[in-house]
C-alpha cells in the first residue's frame, strides 16, 4: 500500500486528488494538509511514502517546505504547478531543490481528458513509491539484480559517423539532463537535440536554466531554427521537433501533430532523425516512465546508428531505458555520471581529451545513489 500525504491550499484540489487516488486499491491517502507548516508536521508524524506538494500556499510556500521536508525527512516529492511562466520557473527550482516530478494544475481536474490525467498521475506515483529506497538511499532488504543487456563495453563506444546527438527523457529529466548538458564541450562536433516530457513554458525555462549551465548554446524549439554543431534544441513543450533537410542545411520543424500519448514524443524525433540523417545519429534514452523511444531507436538501428541508455541505478525512474534495453537496442548501458563523457568521447574518438566543466548546481539531495 503505497500512503499519500496530499497538501494545497485548495479544499477542492484536496478532495479532488483524494478522490482520484484512493479509487485505486493500492494507494491510500493517508491525510491531507492547507500549507508548507501543516505539512511539515504531518511529514514528521506519518512518514508518507509519497507527497503532492502544492507550490503556492499561505503561511509557508512549497518550495520553503520541500527544503525543510528534504533536510528533516527525505521522501518522493510531486510539485503541483500552475502552466505558467512562474509557475515553471517554481517547478524548476523545485526539481533542483530534490522533488521528482511535477503535475500540472489546470490540467489535474477541469480537463475533459481527466481520465487519462488520472491514469499518468496514479502510474507516476507507483513507478515513484518503488524507486523510493534507491532515490533515498534507504537499506534495500536483498541486492537487486543486474540489469538485462550490455553494460558499460569493454571497448569504449566511438561513432564519429553521427552527425546528431538526440536525446529522449521523460520523469526526472530537468536533474538529470544537468549532469549531461552542462558537461558536453564546447566544440562538440554534432548538434544536440533533446525530448523532455513537458508541457508549455516549462521547456522555455528548462532551456534557460541549461543556457546558464553549459558551454554549448541551448535553445528552445521553433520552426526553421537552423540545427548546428554548439547549439542545444529542447523541444517546446506541445509540440514535436523533427528535422528538414533543405540546401542551406537541416533545420527543425514543431508540428503539433501526430496525436501521441506525450506531445513532445520521442519516438516522433527519433523517428525523423533516422530518415533525415540516414541513421548517422547517436541517440541516448535516459530516465522515465513508459517505453518512448524504443520505436524510434528502433528505426535508429535499422539504419546502422547508436544507442545508449541510461542505467537503471542512477534512473529515477528505470522505464524508458529498460524498453530500450529489453528490447536488444543499446549499445552501452551507463550510469547518469557517465553518459556525457561516454557519449562525448563516442562523438570525438577521444578518450583523455582535459574538459572544463562548469561546476554542478548545489540541490538538497544527492539523485545520484549509491551504486555497487
Amino acid at each position: 500500500m503505497i500512503r499519500i500525504l496530499i497538501v494545497d491550499d485548495s479544499a477542492f484540489m484536496r478532495k479532488a486528488l483524494s478522490m482520484m487516488l484512493e479509487g485505486d486499491p493500492e494507494i491510500r491517502v493517508v491525510d491531507t494538509a492547507r500549507d508548507g507548516l501543516e505539512a511539515l508536521e504531518k511529514v514528521r508524524r506519518l512518514r508518507p511514502d509519497v507527497v503532492t506538494l502544492d507550490i503556492e500556499m499561505p503561511r509557508m510556500d512549497g518550495l520553503t517546505a520541500l527544503r525543510q521536508i528534504m533536510q528533516e525527512h527525505p521522501c518522493p516529492v510531486i510539485m503541483i504547478s500552475s502552466l505558467t511562466r512562474e509557475g515553471a520557473q517554481a517547478t524548476l527550482e523545485a526539481l533542483n531543490a530534490g522533488a521528482v516530478d511535477f503535475i500540472p494544475k489546470q490540467l489535474s481536474f477541469v480537463s475533459l481528458e481527466i481520465a487519462k490525467i488520472k491514469e499518468e498521475l496514479i502510474a507516476k506515483i507507483k513507478a515513484i513509491a518503488a524507486s523510493r529506497a534507491k532515490l533515498f538511499r534507504q537499506p534495500s532488504p536483498a541486492k537487486p539484480a543486474p540489469s538485462p543487456g550490455p553494460s558499460r563495453p569493454e571497448t569504449p563506444l566511438v561513432y564519429r559517423r553521427a552527425r546528431l546527438l538526440a536525446i529522449g527523457v521523460s520523469t526526472g529529466g530537468p536533474a538529470a539532463l544537468q549532469y549531461v548538458i552542462p558537461h558536453l564541450p564546447a566544440d562538440l562536433p554534432v548538434p544536440v537535440a533533446v525530448v523532455q516530457h513537458m508541457p508549455p513554458h516549462f521547456t522555455q525555462s528548462l532551456a534557460n536554466r541549461l543556457d546558464k549551465l553549459s558551454p554549448l548554446e541551448v535553445v528552445e524549439a521553433e520552426d526553421g531554427m537552423e540545427l548546428r554543431p554548439g547549439r542545444v534544441i529542447i523541444a517546446a513543450g506541445g509540440r514535436h521537433l523533427v528535422f528538414q533537410a533543405r540546401e542551406a542545411g537541416t533545420v527543425v520543424a514543431t508540428p503539433d501533430h501526430p496525436e501521441t500519448l506525450h506531445r513532445p514524443s520521442v519516438d516522433v524525433m527519433f523517428t525523423s532523425a533516422a530518415d533525415v540523417f540516414q541513421g548517422r545519429v547517436l541517440a541516448t534514452v535516459m530516465t522515465g516512465m513508459g517505453q518512448d523511444g524504443r520505436a524510434g531507436a528502433t528505426a535508429i538501428r535499422r539504419r546502422g546508428g547508436k544507442i545508449v541508455a541510461q542505467d537503471e541505478s542512477s534512473c529515477v525512474v528505470y522505464g524508458m531505458p529498460r524498453a530500450v534495453v529489453e528490447a536488444g537496442l543499446a549499445d552501452a548501458v551507463v550510469p547518469l555520471d557517465e553518459l556525457a563523457a561516454t557519449l562525448t568521447q563516442a562523438l570525438t574518438g577521444l578518450s583523455d581529451r582535459p574538459l572544463s566543466f562548469p561546476r554542478m548546481p548545489s540541490v538538497s539531495r544527492d539523485p545520484l545513489p549509491d551504486r555497487p
